[in-house]
Order: structure tokens, then sequence, then C-alpha cells
């Protein structure tokens, strides 16, 4: 690393808002995963629910994104992203104590949705409230720090959690993710005046006028505008497209590892935690590999890439034999992690640097509503492809899908990511069409 990437790094780690706003997503993010492998092990293992119930909780975790995903978006652009955030973590910790109660099925999938539903607000206020509190040549530095806290997650989480499971109950796991999300509250109540200016870096010609006019705007016009935006954008467009078909496939047996591991391994209910750790250090090797890249160009390339060694491992996973060793699952959960971390810096690097910081929450809210969207069908369909095929079976026929988009992502990547000249002039077209509220 050179030492002008050096310094770069330092003046980001230097910027006092970034980095609590980053402490409160870390801690947020970590007790997500004790939260979610708590709830997989108990329901699956401990109440022994088929491939369609458990295909009903990612359900239930995507249903408020449909239908509120926009609307959050655009809240996200007009309101205070710090208390926007705050309150979420607030109230999340508040329904997280209630799931501990959940007597059944039905009260279970109830309170993760309303839980689900109010951190629909969450994450494009903390997608804005970055962008916001970034230097523009920060930005891929950005994504790859909130990208290592999401991956760095999956092996604390996992161990962390099943340490707990082997002590105590996946009661517990619950309830530390509750006080994670309690502390995130905590850290954020010391962040001051952000949204007054403080730390703020925004490009000099969206400084001085947009949020105070978008104020004048009604929601349902910035909301069409964020739409316009995304439809005239070749890159944006683009992006959303092949992100949304990949998602696709991979969301079909996101939720049915638990389906497969209890096939292959069912007295190792610490299997699925040994794999997601695996997965999450793979992850961060190749976040950190992108970042030092220090590069902008190459979507095509990196989102190819990504989704191809996913596939490998999903196809791989699917050949496992019965009483598999753990050595096995790690191996192809680090190659899963890899190609999940080239592609979700990607990703998320490409919808924020395509989009200025006014539109940022707006970008992030349709694309969690579209991603809501996938996630509705997708599990259920997986689900009943797992109970009528089998695990082994699906995870093999999922995987050389995934496979077969990467491969188009590498092979066309030219054709659908032009290069960034072009990019630029699309994008400047884009902003003389839809922004007669800030011009």
């Amino acid at each position: 690393m050179s030492a002008a990437q050096q310094a770069e790094r330092a003046s980001l780690l230097r910027n006092n808002v970034y980095m609590r706003v980053y402490s409160a997503f870390a801690a947020a993010t970590l007790g997500d995963w004790f939260d979610m492998l708590a709830i997989q092990v108990i329901v699956g293992y401990r109440w022994q629910a088929g491939p369609l119930m458990l295909a009903l909780i990612p359900v239930a975790n995507a249903l408020p994104s449909i239908l509120l995903g926009s609307v959050a978006g655009v809240a996200a652009d007009r309101l205070n992203k710090l208390k926007l955030m705050r309150i979420c973590d607030l109230l999340t910790a508040v329904l997280t104590l209630l799931v501990l109660l959940a007597p059944t099925m039905l009260w279970l999938l109830s309170l993760l949705m309303l839980r689900a539903a109010i951190s629909t607000l969450n994450v494009p206020a903390q997608q804005s409230l970055t962008r916001s509190i970034v230097r523009e040549d920060q930005l891929l530095q950005a994504a790859s720090l909130n990208g290592i806290v999401n991956q760095g997650s999956k092996i604390a989480g996992p161990l962390l959690g099943g340490f707990a499971l082997s002590l105590l109950s996946p009661q517990w796991c619950i309830l530390l993710c509750a006080c994670f999300r309690l502390g995130s509250y905590l850290l954020l109540l010391t962040v001051k005046n952000a949204e007054a200016g403080v730390g703020m870096i925004a490009p000099e010609g969206e400084r001085s006028f947009a949020p105070a006019l978008e104020q004048r705007v009604p929601l349902r016009t910035m909301w069409k505008e964020g739409w316009s935006f995304i439809l005239h954008s070749r890159l944006l467009l683009t992006t959303m497209l092949f992100g949304l078909t990949g998602a696709l496939a991979i969301q079909m047996i996101d939720f049915q590892f638990t389906s497969l591991f209890r096939a292959v391994a069912p007295n190792q209910e610490s299997l699925l935690g040994w794999m997601v750790s695996a997965s999450g250090a793979g992850a961060i090797i190749s976040i950190i590999a992108l970042n030092n890249m220090n590069r902008t160009e190459g979507y095509g390339w990196k989102f190819g890439s990504g989704y191809t060694l996913i596939g490998i491992s999903v196809g791989g996973l699917g050949l496992l034999p019965a009483g598999v060793s753990v050595l096995p699952v790690m191996v192809l959960g680090f190659v899963l992690g890899i190609g999940n971390g080239m592609f979700m810096v990607t990703f998320n690097y490409c919808l924020q640097k395509e989009t200025p910081s006014h539109m940022t929450g707006r970008v992030f809210g349709i694309q969690s509503t579209l991603l809501g969207l996938v996630m509705i069908g997708a599990p259920l369909l997986g689900g009943g492809l797992v109970q009528v095929t089998g695990p082994a079976r699906t995870f093999l026929n999922l995987g050389f899908v995934i496979t077969v988009i990467g491969l188009v992502g590498m092979l066309f990547g030219r054709v659908l990511w032009p290069a960034p000249n072009e990019g630029l002039k699309s994008n400047s077209a884009v902003k003389q069409t839809t922004g007669d509220h800030v011009i």
C-alpha cells in the first residue's frame, strides 16, 4: 500500500462521526448473526420444522421490504438519519426480547415480520448517512470497511453463538442479539450534530441547496424520481438486474442449509456455524484484496467471479456424503465467502458510486424493495424443491445455475457494464432529466 493510500485510510479512520456510526453498525450486525443462527437451530433442530416452514423465515423478513422499502428510502433522504437509526436499534432490541417468548411458529413469524418492518428504515438510512459523512474518494474504503464488519460478524457470531449454544441454549444467543442492538443505540447517542453538518462532506453542486429543496418535494415525486434515475442509468439498471437474477437462485437455498446439514449430519448442530465462520473468513480476505487493488473499473469481472465461486461452492455442498466431517464443509464455505465478498463490495460500491448523495436513500430503498420481492418467492420455491427432490439435488442444480450466471458476467462484462466514461455521460444526462427540483 502506497503512502498516499495509507494517509487516505488514516484520514477516514480519523473521521469521528463515521467511526462512531461504523462501530454502531458493527455492534448491530454482530448481534444479527447470533440471532439468525439461534432461530434456525430452534426451528430446524428443536422444533423439527420442514423445508417449507424454514422457507417462511426469510419470507417473513422480506415481506416488509416489499411494502416499505421504497418509502423507507425516501424517508431516509428526507428525515434525520441518525434519529432513524437510533429508533430502529431501540425498537429492534425490544422486539428481539419478545422473540424469546414466542411459543409457536406463528408467533415467531409475526414478530420477525414486525422487526423486519422497523429494520427496513435502517439500511437506507445507514447507507445514506455513510454517503454524506465520507468523501467521494473514500467511498470504496467505506464500502469495504462496512463489508468487513458484515463478513467479520460471520466469524465471531457463529463461533461465539456456537459456544453459547454448547453451554446454554439458543435463547441466550437471542438475548445477546438484543444486547448488541442496545449497544448500537447507545453508541449512536454519542454522535452529535451529524445532520447539522459536522463531518459532512458533500459534492459542491449538492451541498448548498439539495437538502433544503428536497424538503419541499412531495414524497411521491421523490419516489418516482428514484425509479426514473435507476431506469435511465445503464450501470445501475444492469447492476440491479444482474444482482437480483443471481439473488433469485441464491435465496432459493439460503435458508435450506439447515435441511442439508440435518440430512448429512443430523447430530452436528454446530456444522452450520462452522460453515458460516469459514465463509466470513473468505469474504474478509476477498474484501481486503479488492480494497488494496484500489480499482473502480471491472464491474463485470468482479460480479462474474463472485457468482462463479458462489455457484461452485453451493454445488459442492450438494455433493457432500452422509456423515461428512467439518473440514470439507469449511473449505466450501471459505470459497463461498470469497465469492460473496467480491460480489457484495462491488454491488454496494457501484450503487453508491453511481448515485449522487441526495438520491442514495431512494436508490437503496428501491433495491431493498426489489430484493424483498425476490425473497418472497425464491425461498418458497426452494423449500418446495427441497421437499420434492431433496436438499442435495437442489443444491447441486442451483449451484450449476449460479455458476452459469457468473460466467455470463465475466464473458459479457464489457457489454453489460460500459466503460467509466460512458457511464459518466449517462449519469450526466440522467441528472439533467431528474434534477428539476435540484438544478
